[in-house]
C-alpha cells in the first residue's frame, strides 16, 4: 500500500510560484509513473503532469506547459511540481497519484488508470 502526502500550497498572486512536494511511502517508488491532477471548486479532477517511473518521461497539459515543471527524486521517494507564472485559474485542490507501471515507462493521462491518492493541497492564486 502506497502512501502519498502532499505539501507546499498556499496563497501565491499571479505571476508567482509555488513549489508542491508529494513524499511517497510504502512501496518501491521507482515502480510507480507519478502524476499531479487538480480540481477546482465544482469541476471535475483534471491531469496537470505526469512522470515515468524513471523520470525520462515527463508530459503535461497544455494549459500549463512552459508554466510548470514536474521532476522526481527516486533516492527521496518524492515528486515536485513547480509552478510559475501562476495563474488565477490555477486555483485548485491539486493531488498527487501513482500507479504501478514497472517495467514501462508509461506515463496515464486519466483519472482511472491512477491506484493511489494523496489528500490534496490548495493551491490559491490571486489575481
Amino acid at each position: 500500500q502506497v502512501r502519498l502526502v502532499e505539501s507546499g500550497g498556499g496563497l501565491a498572486q499571479a505571476g508567482g510560484s509555488l513549489r508542491l512536494s508529494c513524499a511517497a511511502s510504502g512501496g518501491p517508488f521507482s515502480r510507480y509513473g507519478m502524476g499531479w491532477f487538480r480540481q477546482a471548486a465544482g469541476k471535475e479532477r483534471e491531469f496537470v503532469g505526469g512522470i515515468s517511473r524513471s523520470g525520462s518521461r515527463i508530459y503535461y497539459t497544455d494549459s500549463v506547459k512552459g508554466r510548470f515543471t514536474m521532476s522526481r527524486d527516486n533516492t527521496q521517494n518524492t515528486v515536485y511540481l513547480q509552478m510559475n507564472s501562476l495563474k488565477p485559474e490555477d486555483t485548485a485542490v491539486y493531488y498527487c497519484a501513482a500507479v504501478s507501471t514497472f517495467p514501462s515507462e508509461y506515463v496515464y493521462y486519466e483519472v482511472a488508470k491512477y491506484d493511489y491518492w494523496g489528500q490534496g493541497t490548495q493551491v490559491t492564486v490571486s489575481s
